[in-house]
């Protein structure tokens, strides 16, 4: 066909004797000349003038701002192109049916989508550069552009080519969108002044882009960035060659930051309360508040997700429309018509019917919907989200100013407790936040239900209800399921929190179930709750398969059962009916079944919604007059070095009572005349209550002089910390009032009865939001005797303590939270009882360095609540109380005039505490045992991960790579070892099952699809009297086949999702069984140097992903991956030629897919790390309220908590991002594919059925494409806790076995208790140095032994080295004649027993703490209890031996827990007892009955006691005392003070 501009069918084309604007050639030719004009003045500017500014705009986007009309420009350019897209096609088309090319059909409009792309590209980099004059060049373009429009317009008009005519609709449309675009590009003019004015508007950039530490662009980029999330590729790349940290994903626009969202949530509640102020009993609505907050984006929301669901069936209509045509005779296209001899044009126009009946037009339509429908549906998805994202803020920033607020008595009365506030925020926000996702759902897909059923019927007629009944017949039966499901579901997390409590329970007292060789019993345990949890776990497999076969099963029902009843009604059943009724199905079963789901969470989200209500109208605390007060700025100086002249030295050698008869009021410090004269604090007629209606403090009048020690004493329950609180305003008053002086009331430093630590460094606990001053902190570290145990912890005060960090003791948080309240510059210092946890050695200390130099010599009003009446000689005031009122107030001389019979009081309680006081002094004080805990434990630590430095100091010496490629390598590998062991931990059988049922299933629905082909491809029967039965069985083939298919796939469904999940079932069993049994048997040195949380981790957390996360994943990814494969196959079976354009496709998802699981898992992983601390400081901040409020820090706190929430909210913004540039990324690929399917079948004309199946199929991988890649990447995220399962499951475990067989062992072995210890040398491990050298020694039968040294000398290594809990790598230690190293581990240490410093009791009944094995009568049960004086307080309790003891023991004191654990050593009657510091942690009573029972009851038993009070052994037979290691005394102790240079006699008189 010969080619020309305007054609040469007729001579007249070039004609323009009538007028040059009336030849239509010319008139098409004037309108390239905007397009060409824009192309010549703007190319020069984008590739000289901005080409190498373009880096520099990509990297710092602080020059970024929208000019006036922005959206819309793009908006009206999107439109421009796709019109111009259509007008191309149509030329195209015209120009088909001509004999000769005429190219002005569709150049022009060609030009003119070249030119609007790059009237586009012209005005991002002007806007991006800020530099608007350059935008005239578009000014004139769109005034050209509508002129020359117009003409043609008009041409048209008198040409009599009218509305009926393709091109004339085209034109008109062309004709507005200048228009528009004109006035835009006006708009800007007059806004911004660019131009035509002498005031020039200066605009600055939005504030966020003005920070660069803003790194989520979304909002701020242009219209096709948003839809395509093309900022995101800086931040996707980047994570292949580095990890995204914090640093990379930055901070939070304004717009979406918590503190911004909360305001506008708390104006709408606000409004609320308002309306309902007057009207009692009413709440305030929650839904109404959120709907006037964040209503606005989730109707944009449900707007983008109604125009998505309505171009996703376009899919449906284009298949028919293609593959229609193809059914009958005639040629879709007419070409070479000849010019309609009244047309002046000489062109022939199409309609718009005959456009849409063009297959190519169709294809192209097909593509651009999907590409629409896609970026519609993303968009939509990425607003819900959003806005999801920014109520959770909102809420969390609701709940914590809440919590700020509320009344102490809530918390105390029960009413509020620390679990519900939890929940609050980890559940009922999130369910909120969930609700929001789904929330235009809600609305959404009736409509597109009733679109689909409505598409149906036209192309099914009646039996198209047939198949929609199926659907919703069986939706609730799915309905049911999932309820079952999330049932299941609940049963299971009992059990595992029931697991877990019980593998909590065996590591941490897993050193004494290995002594007493009861590991294997307390495993069975767990082993039992497992499979209670595992039976759970079936049912929840079970339904989790069964819901996965009916969103499988119940579209092939549903499509079987139309298509028979189609047939039946003979109605003509074509290829295109056939198919675009399958794609139609498809569509309609996924709103059907996330219908429930969303009902569900509506369901969830009334109920939170009900939730945080009540919490909200909740009791607060009353906002008194200086609750609004600033905070005095008090300069934070250096402490002083003070002199001690007028400071009373606390003397220990003295009696208390002596001290307290000599007090002299001389000795008080003098004060200041004005202090004298002033009052810090004052309660007046106080009546206060902790909300139970009752008054907890009654007839409260009391002062507390400035400057001055003010003591408050009484016995426990009086009221003593209650009154602190009342002055702090904490309690609720009934009556009275307090009084604060005016500077000193926002100026008060407060230390808890109860210790409460942040989860924070050392150093930011003590100076808890001061400044550090270097020389303050040292005074108050070395006041509180910190600084030894600070030297202990691996990162110095740099260690994070609190609960994600290590833990301390008792005493070193109670030290530490007295060193908060003395290091901060305040007015006045509330001390509630800091005594309580300390020795007496530290009390003293900290009372002579702390409270009287550090804090009174500086002034400072302090108040001590203690019960250390010994100190009372120091106080300048004394409030004495009594069963919640004032005893006595004033000074000790007052008291001791006025108040006879309290002093005499006093003196008798000091009586008592002078004998204490003998017994505390003769010991190892309790820091010292606290500190000795805590370098064991640091020095296992230390030693591991020097190991592990070591190691992989090697590895880097011997890694050759490059270090940069070799990190990509890893993070882009996917874990094939882990995902080999997980599935062949369900067994090989299984996985064989599992492989060869899913390539049946798919095989099965290819050919089932294959044969609606055959069936709707079948000639015509005209059913009649003449009809042959051969072809009426013929007939009836078709449907038994299908049917056949469609049944058999209904069953391989339901067989392929048992059998996926049945393997993740036993994967589970298995890999925690080993998991259990491996740990259980690991040696000692395991659990001493991997810390406990770590443990437990892989019994909560990753057992619950592979319980119940890898399964569903799995089958999610190996059904999208072969639905994917055999389409593609399919489409390639058809078309051959696709695998040229297939493989630059696959080349672009491969890409796609690398990059994106990279970033993907450490965006998982950071919203995870960031989610941790959010919930911790919550949780904090309600356990520490009261010193919060009274340090008046709230705001602080506040601030931090918004700082975390916008952290993790960046997270999860950014995840979510990530999460939508892969799937606008996918479907545009799979779009593509449908493309090039649909274009292929046309174009190498296969039979109407193949073409159908081929874009059916088509239309599945634009479905599937972005699941394979979501699911691969989060597979290969829960992969990871198989990966670190696998290495616990390397950890070599203890040799059980020995040379000698149990049989051969004596039944009463040992009888005697004849121990020789001969040249025996120790260790931890094979790493670490020796801990014992060369120990000679021999222990008679019946002998009590003693044993002793320094702190970290050997004494309880060689006490697990009885029961080979340590290496004996040289000697051995001969027991009754028997070498314990030839012993099997379970017969030696089930033959000897030991009573542990820590006593250590699990949940469950006595008798089975007493005797786990069951093995005694309950005779011998209390013959123990009444050995151990247990035996009443056991009978007094209901059930007797049968009786609860709670986890750890916790409804017994430490001393009868003590006294229980002496019972459970009598029981096991061994002959041989080690007492390992047993007496370190109980008081002097519950000793002296331990050590009359070991002399009386285990007389004839042989006794080795490793002791800690060296008065304790004074009357052994024998002591050995080492030192370093080394055995270097041993004799009786008579003989060895005899030698007064000898160790033990320099020990015990350390000790004295």
């Amino acid at each position: 066909m010969s080619l020309s501009f305007c054609g040469n069918d007729r001579n007249t084309s070039y004609n323009v004797d009538e007028g040059v604007l009336n030849n239509g050639c010319f008139v098409d030719a004037l309108n390239l000349v905007p397009h060409v004009f824009l192309l010549f003045i703007t190319f020069p500017i984008l590739f000289i003038g901005w080409g190498s500014q373009s880096s520099k705009v990509q990297i710092h986007h602080n020059t970024w701002l929208h000019f006036p009309g922005h959206n819309l420009r793009w908006l009206l350019t999107f439109i421009l192109l796709f019109v111009h897209v259509c007008e191309i096609s149509e030329g195209i088309v015209s120009d088909g049916h001509m004999k000769s090319r005429h190219l002005h059909l569709f150049m022009p409009a060609l030009m003119g989508f070249i030119a609007a792309t790059t009237s586009i590209v012209y005005y991002h980099n002007i806007e991006t550069s800020n530099f608007p004059k350059l935008l005239l060049a578009l000014f004139f373009y769109w005034v050209l552009a509508f002129i020359t429009k117009t003409v043609k317009l008009v041409f048209y008009c008198r040409s009599d080519i009218g509305i009926t005519k393709l091109r004339f609709c085209i034109t008109a449309l062309l004709v507005i969108l200048y228009g528009l675009l004109m006035a835009v590009e006006m708009n800007v003019i007059r806004v911004r002044k660019y131009v035509f004015f002498k005031n020039q508007q200066k605009v600055k950039p939005p504030e966020d882009l003005q920070d660069l530490g803003v790194r989520f662009l979304q909002p701020f980029v242009n219209l096709l960035s948003k839809a395509t999330y093309w900022w995101m590729n800086t931040v996707i790349i980047s994570a292949h060659k580095r990890p995204i940290d914090l640093k990379i994903v930055g901070k939070l626009p304004i717009a979406m930051r918590a503190r911004t969202n909360y305001f506008c949530l708390k104006d709408a509640y606000e409004e609320q309360k308002k309306k309902v102020f007057d009207q009692p009993g009413s709440t305030p609505s929650m839904w109404l508040s959120m709907y006037r907050a964040f209503g606005r984006p989730i109707l944009l929301s449900s707007m983008f997700r109604y125009l998505a669901d309505l171009l996703g069936f376009a899919g449906p209509l284009c298949i028919y429309g293609i593959v229609n045509p193809m059914g009958h005779d005639q040629p879709q296209n007419q070409t070479n018509v000849p010019a309609n001899p009244n047309n002046p044009t000489d062109v022939y126009y199409i309609s718009s019917k005959q456009f849409l009946e063009n297959s190519y037009v169709l294809a192209v339509l097909l593509f651009l919907a999907l590409i629409l429908q896609r970026t519609f549906l993303q968009a939509s998805y990425y607003v819900a989200i959003e806005t999801g994202i920014n109520l959770r803020g909102a809420l969390l920033a609701m709940i914590y100013n809440k919590i700020l607020r509320l009344s102490t008595s809530n918390m105390s009365m029960g009413e509020m407790n620390l679990g519900q506030i939890n929940n609050l925020v980890a559940i009922e926000t999130n369910q909120l936040m969930w609700f929001l996702f789904l929330c235009p759902n809600l609305w959404a897909m009736p409509i597109q239900i009733i679109m689909g059923v409505v598409l149906l019927y036209y192309f099914l007629d009646k039996s198209a209800l047939v198949g929609a009944a199926v659907i919703v017949l069986l939706a609730p039966i799915q309905y049911f399921i999932a309820t079952k499901l999330a049932d299941a579901q609940k049963n299971t997390l009992d059990y595992s929190t029931e697991r877990l409590k019980k593998t909590n329970e065996i590591l941490k007292g897993i050193k004494l179930l290995k002594l007493y060789s009861w590991e294997t019993i307390f495993c069975h345990n767990v082993e039992d709750t497992r499979m209670k949890e595992l039976r759970s776990l079936k049912s929840f497999a079970v339904y989790t398969s069964l819901s996965i076969f009916m969103n499988t099963a119940i579209p092939i029902a549903a499509v079987l059962a139309t298509f028979v009843v189609y047939d039946l009604l003979k109605m003509q059943f074509t290829p295109a009916v056939a198919f675009a009724s399958l794609s139609l199905f498809h569509i309609l079963v996924t709103p059907l079944f996330l219908l429930s789901t969303v009902v569900r969470f509506a369901v969830k989200a009334m109920i939170s919604v009900q939730k945080l209500n009540e919490f909200f109208v909740s009791d607060e605390i009353r906002e008194e007059s200086w609750r609004n007060g600033t905070s005095s700025s008090v300069s934070l100086e250096p402490c002083k070095k003070h002199t001690t002249a007028h400071t009373k030295v606390i003397n220990r050698k003295q009696p208390l009572r002596y001290q307290l008869e000599t007090h002299d009021q001389s000795f008080r410090r003098q004060l200041r005349p004005t202090e004298t004269e002033e009052v810090a604090v004052k309660i007046a007629n106080g009546c206060f209550s902790w909300g139970s209606g009752m008054a907890t403090l009654s007839d409260i009048n009391i002062r507390i002089p400035t400057g001055q020690l003010t003591m408050i004493v009484g016995q426990v329950g009086c009221g003593k910390s209650s009154l602190l609180l009342a002055a702090l305003g904490e309690m609720q008053t009934i009556s009275g009032k307090v009084y604060w002086s005016n500077k000193n009331r926002n100026s008060v430093a407060y230390a808890a009865q109860k210790p409460w630590l942040l989860n924070a460094t050392v150093e930011e606990n003590i100076t808890f939001g001061s400044p550090f001053v270097k020389q303050r902190y040292k005074a108050v570290t070395d006041a509180c005797s910190l600084q030894p145990d600070i030297d202990l912890l691996p990162f110095g005060d740099q260690t994070e303590i609190g609960e994600r960090g290590i833990n301390l003791s008792g005493g070193q948080r109670q030290r530490i939270c007295v060193a908060r309240a003395l290091y901060q510059n305040t007015n006045i210092v509330f001390l509630d009882d800091p005594f309580s946890a300390l020795d007496i050695h530290l009390s003293d200390h900290l009372m002579q360095e702390g409270i009287l130099k550090f804090l009174q010599e500086d002034k400072r009003t302090v108040v001590l609540v203690t019960h250390k009446l010994q100190y009372l000689t120091h106080a300048d005031w004394i409030i004495a109380m009594k069963d919640g009122t004032i005893l006595r107030e004033g000074t000790l001389k007052d008291i001791q005039n006025n108040d006879t019979e309290l002093y005499e009081h006093w003196k008798t309680l000091m009586n008592r505490q002078d004998q204490e006081l003998e017994k505390d002094t003769d010991i190892d004080n309790q820091t010292t045992l606290e500190r000795k805990t805590l370098r064991r434990a640091m020095y296992l630590r230390e030693a591991k991960s020097q190991m592990e430095d070591e190691d992989e100091e090697e590895e880097n010496e011997e890694e050759d790579d490059d270090d940069m490629s070799t990190v990509m390598r890893l993070r882009t590998n996917l874990p094939w070892r882990a995902c080999w062991k997980y599935l062949t931990s369900g067994g090989f059988s299984l996985l064989f099952l599992m492989i060869f049922s899913k390539l049946i299933k798919h095989a099965v629905f290819v050919a089932t699809d294959c044969w609606l082909i055959v069936w709707t491809s079948k000639p015509e029967i005209q059913v009649n009297q003449t009809t042959d039965s051969t072809e009426m069985e013929s007939f009836n083939q078709y449907v038994a086949v299908f049917s056949i298919l469609s049944v058999t796939g209904i069953i391989l469904c339901l067989v392929t999702s048992l059998t996926v999940e049945w393997m993740g079932f036993s994967a589970a069993k298995n890999l925690h069984h080993n998991l259990l049994n491996k740990i259980i048997l690991a040696p000692i040195s395991f659990f001493d140097t991997t810390p406990l949380g770590q443990i437990l981790n892989r019994f909560s957390a990753d057992t619950n992903i592979i319980d119940q996360h890898i399964p569903p994943a799995l089958e999610s990814l190996t059904r999208s991956t072969l639905l994917c494969l055999s389409a593609i196959g399919l489409i390639f079976y058809a078309i051959p030629k696709f695998i040229i354009i297939l493989v630059p496709l696959l080349i672009a998802f491969y890409f796609i897919q690398k990059y994106f699981r990279v970033a993907s898992k450490d965006l998982q992983e950071l919203d995870d790390t960031t989610q941790l601390p959010l919930l911790c400081h919550f949780s904090e901040t309600a356990e520490g309220l009261t010193t919060i409020r009274a340090f008046r820090h709230e705001f602080r706190f506040r601030e931090r908590m918004l700082e975390l929430t916008d952290t993790n909210n960046i997270a999860y913004l950014f995840l979510s991002a990530a999460n939508r540039w892969l799937e606008v990324r996918t479907d545009y690929l799979g779009a593509f594919i449908v493309l090039t399917a649909a274009v292929g079948s046309i174009t190498c004309k296969l039979t109407p059925g193949l073409v159908g199946l081929s874009l059916t199929y088509a239309l599945t991988i634009t479905n599937y494409l972005n699941w394979v890649v979501r699911n691969l990447a989060d597979l290969e995220v829960q992969i990871g806790a198989v990966k670190k399962v696998n290495s616990f499951l390397s950890t070599e475990s203890e040799n059980y076995e020995g040379s000698i067989d149990p049989s051969q062992v004596p039944e009463d072995w040992p009888q005697h208790g004849e121990i020789r210890i001969q040249d025996l040398c120790v260790r931890y491990d094979s790493s670490l140095k020796p801990v014992l050298k060369h120990v000679k020694a021999y222990i008679h039968p019946g002998q009590k032994v003693g044993i002793c040294g320094r702190t970290g000398s050997g004494k309880s290594s060689l006490s697990l080295a009885f029961f080979r809990m340590v290496d004996i790598f040289e000697g051995k230690i001969v027991i009754d004649n028997i070498d314990i190293t030839k012993l099997p581990l379970q017969t030696l240490r089930s033959r000897l027993s030991i009573i542990l410093q820590d006593p250590i009791l699990f949940s469950g009944s006595i008798r089975f703490n007493l005797d786990p094995e069951c093995k005694c009568n309950d005779d011998r049960l209390w013959e123990a209890l009444e050995i151990a004086q247990l035996k009443n307080r056991v009978k007094a309790l209901p059930g007797g031996l049968d009786a609860l003891v709670t986890e750890g023991g916790e409804n017994f004191s430490v001393g009868q827990r003590q006294l229980f654990c002496l019972a459970r050593a009598f029981v096991r009657k061994s002959s041989i007892l080690i007492m390992d510091e047993a007496t370190a942690s109980i008081d002097m009573a519950t000793e002296n009955i331990l050590q009359k029972v070991v002399m009386t009851a285990f007389a004839d038993r042989t006794v080795v006691t490793i002791a800690h009070r060296v008065s304790s052994i004074l009357d052994a037979d024998l002591v050995l005392v080492f030192c370093e290691g080394i055995l270097v005394e041993c004799d009786i102790p008579s003989n060895l003070l005899a030698q007064q240079e000898s160790l033990f006699a320099c020990l015990v008189k350390a000790h004295k």
